[in-house]
């Protein structure tokens, strides 16, 4: 993880004017190159973050998370969050004042985003900050705050390790994924043995290795099966024997094969 930069201080008043707005709802669209890291910080507002195109690693005490496109990560009230973008991103967020959050998720959350919600997204982006809210818009956003709490949760947080050693390998495992990994190579590069790696592995990431590798497999399948690729041409180069086992695991992790997602998603 690069080092967070100081923030801005023109990019903080952007923030302290979010927070302030009368409205309960607020929309902003935003672009980042590949690279950039908004650094740590917080709302007084919960925050929809939705990643429209590209890949984005939301960081907190909580965890590490990456929202892969056409997702979205809800980030509660007051978490403390950093932001790294993993390729060019096109980004929509929502604020929503405390009271406004409902029965959204209590904790962080990747979700699945719908047409409707796209939508709503879009005219809350829209709708400009400092002007009075028309009828349109305030049904439109109140429609939004009820369909929050009905977006689907997604198992497609992928958390990362804090140690820089460990966090390093995960780093080039995602850079060039594939379905198997040399855990005694691993446990090597940090000087441990098999098992007091698993171990070590398993408190950095909540998740044992093995569902680890399979969650990165499908964060490296998501964007290139969206764009067409073939699933045989996938599950390949992630390293499969056949595409059936490949199908097997992405079913296993998302509840469908991956042609069915497509559809349905579409």
């Amino acid at each position: 993880m690069p080092p967070y930069a100081e923030i801005d201080p023109e990019w903080r008043r952007s923030l302290d004017l979010l927070d302030d707005a009368e409205a309960i709802v607020v929309g902003r669209a935003s672009h980042y190159a590949d690279g950039h890291v908004v650094p740590s910080h917080s709302h007084e507002r919960a925050q929809l973050l939705y990643a429209r195109s590209g890949v984005v690693l939301v960081s907190s005490a909580a965890g590490r998370w990456m929202v892969p496109p056409e997702h979205a990560m809800w980030i509660p009230v007051g978490m403390a969050h950093s932001v790294e973008m993993m390729g060019a991103v096109a980004m929509r967020s929502v604020y929503l004042r405390p009271e406004a959050a409902g029965e959204a998720p209590r904790d962080l959350a990747v979700l699945a985003m719908t047409d409707l919600m796209r939508a709503l997204v879009a005219v809350a982006v829209e709708a400009d900050i400092a002007a009075t809210g028309s009828r349109r818009n305030e049904l439109a956003m109140g429609l939004l705050v009820e369909e929050i709490a009905r977006l689907p949760q997604r198992p497609l947080a992928l958390p990362l390790p804090s140690d820089r050693r460990l966090l390093a390998l995960c780093r080039a495992f995602l850079a060039q994924p594939a379905h198997a990994i040399a855990i005694d190579e691993w446990a090597s590069a940090l000087g441990m043995s098999r098992r007091s790696f698993t171990r070590f592995f398993q408190r950095q990431t909540g998740v044992n290795l093995g569902l680890w590798r399979q969650q990165a497999c499908v964060f490296a399948a998501l964007p290139r099966l969206a764009e067409g690729e073939s699933v045989t041409t996938v599950a390949l180069d992630l390293g499969y024997d056949s595409v059936p086992a490949f199908t097997t695991m992405f079913s296993r992790m998302l509840g469908t094969a991956p042609r069915a997602y497509f559809r349905a998603a579409a």
